[in-house]
């Protein structure tokens, strides 16, 4: 059965509804919660989940404030990078994903929301913004451009930032290893939705080998068009550097007592694919070839 779809003209589209599918569509984002100082020393704290890593060497952050969707102002953040040219990018954990969403609020420029939030700040290193000591991570941050994407409401400014200084928690770490569970990040979705990337809801998958994998389409006919297997399942067929000989095929069968049978093999299969190894399950279903 084909999918159906809506589909949307974005010039037709109000920003409002543009807004919300975007951020729907878009997701999950990670969460820069950026501190920041004007050039008087008083401090803001705010979160923006347009944001991410675009460069290792040189490193680069980018995170992007847009202006406010009323009257077109920029965000205290974007006023106070203008003048300083520092921001502190702090990661948000669930342990503190109310607070920051507390610190979201549009407070008066005056308003110091690390105390609004109940939230810690420690000294830098590098740069004048504080620390979030309640933030797993730390990066303080040289901003070396700001792009302004346009002047009128909900206009993104692209802050582009050099870290210099990276902060992480001990707890983070698992036998000297940054680890998920540890970190317990969210991350931002659309409406007032919000992901935990701790977990049931993270896993592992390993990148394709130096030998590039066969590929489903080199998969026979009666594997890639039975529709027994999903897409991902036949990704990891794919992702073999090799099909097997016959002869593996029947050692494997012999090994497992196999008989030909379509249920039994595509079966015997999935559950290898599961235990993510694939280099048994195309077996199970190459020895059904001269059958099929």
């Amino acid at each position: 059965m084909a999918e159906s779809f809506n589909s949307f003209n974005v010039a037709d589209l109000r920003a409002p509804d543009l807004h919300r599918i975007l951020l729907h569509s878009v997701s999950p984002r990670p969460i820069a919660f950026a501190s920041t100082v004007d050039k008087d020393g008083n401090v803001n704290l705010a979160p923006f989940s347009f944001f991410n890593t675009f460069s290792i060497n040189p490193p680069l952050l980018i995170f992007a404030p847009n202006r406010s969707g009323r009257t077109g102002k920029n965000k205290d953040t974007v006023t106070n990078i203008l003048e300083t040219f520092e921001v502190v990018i702090n990661t948000v954990s669930f342990e503190i994903v109310e607070q920051c969403n507390l610190a979201s609020t549009e407070y008066p420029k005056d308003i110091n929301e690390f105390e609004k939030a109940g939230l810690t700040p420690i000294p830098s290193m590098k740069v004048k913004p504080p620390r979030v000591l309640e933030s797993p991570v730390q990066i303080e941050c040289l901003v070396k451009q700001v792009i302004s994407l346009g002047s009128v409401g909900s206009s993104g400014q692209l802050i582009l930032c050099e870290p210099v200084w990276i902060h992480i928690a001990e707890r983070s770490f698992t036998d000297g290893v940054l680890d998920p569970n540890q970190l317990d990040l969210v991350a931002r979705m659309g409406g007032n939705f919000y992901c935990r990337a701790s977990g049931q809801s993270i896993f592992e998958l390993a990148k394709p080998g130096e030998k590039p994998g066969i590929g489903i389409d080199a998969l026979p006919d009666f594997i890639k068009k039975s529709h027994l297997l999903t897409g991902n399942e036949l990704a990891k067929l794919g992702g073999l550097p090799s099909l097997p000989t016959r002869q593996e095929c029947e050692l494997f069968a012999q090994q497992y007592a196999l008989k030909p049978d379509l249920e039994t093999n595509f079966n015997m299969a999935k559950h290898f694919l599961q235990k993510n190894q694939p280099s048994l399950a195309i077996k199970a279903l190459l020895f059904l070839e001269p059958y099929t």
